[in-house]
Parts: structure tokens; sequence; C-alpha cells
């Protein structure tokens, strides 16, 4: 866990992982619960269940590092009796009824490097964001400490500039009550 330097005494402690192996998924699903819920064993044994047949894990890496997939994430989460819904990126963002949602869930390609050469592949990687105290974070695996993105205006002005990349691909994190009613989108 970790603290963004200069913390003010009055800001929430904020739970943080860092990256490690290719476990951006499993840093994500904790990074958004703020709590270590999971680990490359309970992820490894939902690559067992979600494919239980085979011989090579479609959902994680070759090499058993991580690099999990969405059904990773979204059968952990509704482990928890959570659910997910992906962000339609054609709407506009201002129909993102943001306290209706647990947190979000970012799929961005991400450079590859090799030490401080940088090879022209990008891979694809995890990003949690989520509310705290009244505050939204980056709580981006990859980053030192949390990234305060401040209101919903700072989330809403962050999303924005990563759809606007392209490749990037929202997951919104709720509850199934939230999920069954469809509240996590504005109607007016």
């Amino acid at each position: 866990m970790s603290q963004a330097p200069g913390a003010q005494p009055n800001l929430p402690s904020v739970y943080h992982e860092r990256q490690r192996l290719e476990l951006c998924a499993v840093h994500a699903l904790n990074n958004v619960l703020q709590q270590q819920l999971f680990s490359q064993e309970a992820a490894d044994e939902i690559c067992k269940r979600l494919a239980p047949d085979s011989r090579l894990n479609p959902h994680r890496s070759l090499l058993g590092t991580g690099n999990y997939d969405v059904n990773v994430i979204m059968a952990a989460l509704q482990g928890l009796g959570l659910a997910t819904v992906w962000w339609d990126r054609r709407r506009p963002l201002s129909q993102l009824a943001l306290p209706q949602v647990l947190g979000l869930i970012l799929n961005l390609p991400s450079p590859m490097s090799l030490g401080l050469l940088s090879l022209p592949v990008r891979r694809r990687h995890w990003v949690a964001l989520r509310q705290v105290g009244g505050i939204y974070y980056n709580l981006d695996s990859k980053l030192r400490a949390p990234e305060v993105l401040g209101d919903e205006d700072g989330v809403r002005a962050f999303l924005a500039a990563a759809l606007a990349q392209g490749l990037c691909e929202v997951l919104l994190v709720v509850t199934k009550e939230v999920e069954e009613k469809g509240c996590w989108l504005r109607t007016d």
C-alpha cells in the first residue's frame, strides 16, 4: 500500500498495488476493491474454471506470468456478488452516472520496453479508477503512487482523454442491483 508523496493527513488512505510480473489484472481488481482480495493463484484457479479441458489456457499468458483477460476479471467480480458493464464509447461520458459505479477498470494499450529500449509493440494493460473519500484516483499499478483525478469532472476528463487515444475499453464495476436496473446510465 502506498500513499501519494506529500499527502495531507486529511486525505483518505488509498490502497494501491504496484505492478509485478504481468499481474495488472490482479492489481486492478485489488485496487478497485481497495483491498487485497485476489492473488495470482486465485486468478489461475479462475482460468482453470473457465477452460477446464484446455492444455494452453486462453485466459492467461502461455508463460504463466499473468496477462489475464477480461473473462478472469468478470468472473472474479461475479464471485464477490458484483457485476460489470462495458461502457459504450459512442455514448457521451455525461451519461455515466458515476455515483452508481463502484469503480472502473480500463484496458489500455501500453508500450513495451526492454530496459531503456522502447519496442514498437503495444500490449494491453488493466488500470483501476476508484473514488475514495469523495476523490477519484487513478490506481494504475505502473504508477509509484495513486494519482488524484479529483471530482467527477476530473475522472470524466481522464476517461475522455483515454478514449480519444483509441483502443481503450472501459469496464464499469457495479452492484448487481445497479446492473439490473441499468442505473449506471443517466436518463436525464
